[in-house]
């Protein structure tokens, strides 16, 4: 058992967080933290200019009350924005605050991975914890 989880969330159709939710509750240790974290990723500097700031507010807004939500489905467990690369900053933010296992799901990997990598390959390579990968 776990005493503290982190369990980055993507919203797309792809990612389906029923599973995570459910095997964070399973993995978790009695009163043990558990964190849902979205990363917002850095929009460049040129871009933010045609991005009107009242709709980068309500987007912020929006994010915390979708990953609170999914949040509420596991008692005690909290829903984290945070902004940066998303493997990056998974892996500080599991480094920061002592996580003892990252579940984090992954899609089938294509071509295109070969070359970039997948956000989950990354976070598996170069986590200090456990990885836990759904698919």
């Amino acid at each position: 058992m776990y005493q503290n989880i982190l369990i980055p969330i993507v919203f797309d159709d792809e990612h389906d967080q029923k599973n995570s939710i459910e095997l964070g509750g399973l993995l978790a240790a009695t009163n043990a933290q558990v964190t849902f974290l979205h990363v917002i990723e850095s929009i460049p500097a040129y871009a933010t200019s045609y991005i009107p700031e009242d709709l980068q507010k309500e987007l912020r807004v929006a994010l915390q009350q979708a990953i609170d939500d999914i949040a509420a489905h596991l008692p005690g467990a909290t829903g984290q924005l945070v902004e940066g690369h998303s493997g990056r900053t998974i892996l500080d933010y599991a480094q920061e605050h002592g996580v003892d296992l990252i579940i984090i799901e992954s899609h089938r990997p294509g071509f295109q991975d070969l070359f970039l990598g997948s956000t989950a390959a990354h976070v598996v390579r170069h986590a200090a914890c456990a990885v836990h990968v759904l698919r």
